[in-house]
C-alpha cells in the first residue's frame, strides 16, 4: 500500500472516529457511577433508609442498593429537553424478587429494582407525573398499570423474575413517545430521575445494581 493510500485510510479513521465522539458528547450522562461519583444525587426516605452504595463489580464501579423493609430513593434534579436527548440508556441487575407480592396494589407496591423520570408540575404540584421503569417480581415484560397511590405515576415492566443466565441488562426507553401513549399528551421535558430499591410494604430484602443512567438522541 503506497504512502497516499495510507494516508486516506487514516484520515477516514480520524473522520470516523470523530464523529463518533460527538455523537458521544451529546449524551447527557446524570448518573456517573463508573467515575466513583455520585454529585448531585439526593436521598428521599419514604420508610427507613435503603442502603446506597458505590462498589466494584465485574462491571466496573457500580451503585448497590441494599432493602429490608425500608424505602428511600436516589434521586437527582437534572430538566432534560427531550426533542433533543429523548432516550434514556440505563444497566441494572437484580439479585433477587420478592415472594407473594401484589404489585399493583398498596399492600405490594415494592420493587428490587426501579428508575423512574419526573415531570414537575411547579406550583401545581398535583400535575406533576412520573414514569416508573421497574423490576417487577411477577408482572409481565412490558405491561402497564397505574402505580398504587396516584394515577399520576405510571409503571412499566421492564423485568419480570430472575434469570441467572443473564443477571446484567442493558435497556433503552424512548421517554417522550412513553410519556406520550401513557399520559396523552406530547411533553418535552423532565426534570428529575431517580433509582429506588424499596421494601417496605412486604417487608421482604433484596439487593440491586444500577450502572450509568444517560440520555442520547437516538
Amino acid at each position: 500500500m503506497d504512502t497516499r493510500q495510507t494516508l486516506r485510510r487514516w484520515l477516514i479513521t480520524v473522520i470516523c472516529l470523530g464523529f463518533s465522539q460527538l455523537a458521544n458528547a451529546q449524551d447527557i450522562r446524570v448518573g456517573q457511577f463508573s467515575s466513583g461519583t455520585l454529585d448531585g444525587w439526593q436521598e428521599k426516605s419514604f420508610v427507613d433508609h435503603t442502603r446506597y452504595q458505590l462498589t466494584d463489580s465485574d462491571r466496573g464501579k457500580v451503585l448497590r442498593a441494599d432493602t429490608r423493609n425500608a424505602a428511600s430513593g436516589l434521586f437527582k434534579e437534572h430538566t432534560i429537553d427531550l426533542s433533543k436527548t429523548p432516550y434514556l440508556n440505563w444497566s441494572w441487575r437484580a439479585d433477587h424478587v420478592f415472594n407473594g407480592t401484589q404489585e399493583r396494589s398498596k399492600q405490594g407496591d415494592d420493587y428490587p429494582a426501579r428508575i423512574y423520570v419526573v415531570v414537575s408540575g411547579g406550583v401545581f404540584f398535583w400535575r406533576t407525573r412520573a414514569i416508573n421503569y421497574v423490576w417487577s417480581s411477577n408482572q409481565a415484560i412490558g405491561s402497564t398499570w397505574n402505580n398504587a397511590y396516584t394515577g399520576n405515576a405510571k409503571m412499566i415492566a421492564m423485568r419480570s423474575g430472575i434469570n441467572p443466565d443473564q443477571p446484567w441488562y442493558h435497556e433503552k426507553r424512548d421517554i417522550r413517545a412513553d410519556l406520550k401513549q401513557l399520559f396523552g399528551e406530547d411533553i418535552r421535558e423532565i426534570h428529575a430521575i431517580a433509582v429506588m430499591s424499596d421494601s417496605d410494604n412486604s417487608g421482604q430484602a433484596a439487593t440491586a445494581y444500577y450502572g450509568d443512567i444517560y440520555f442520547s438522541a437516538d
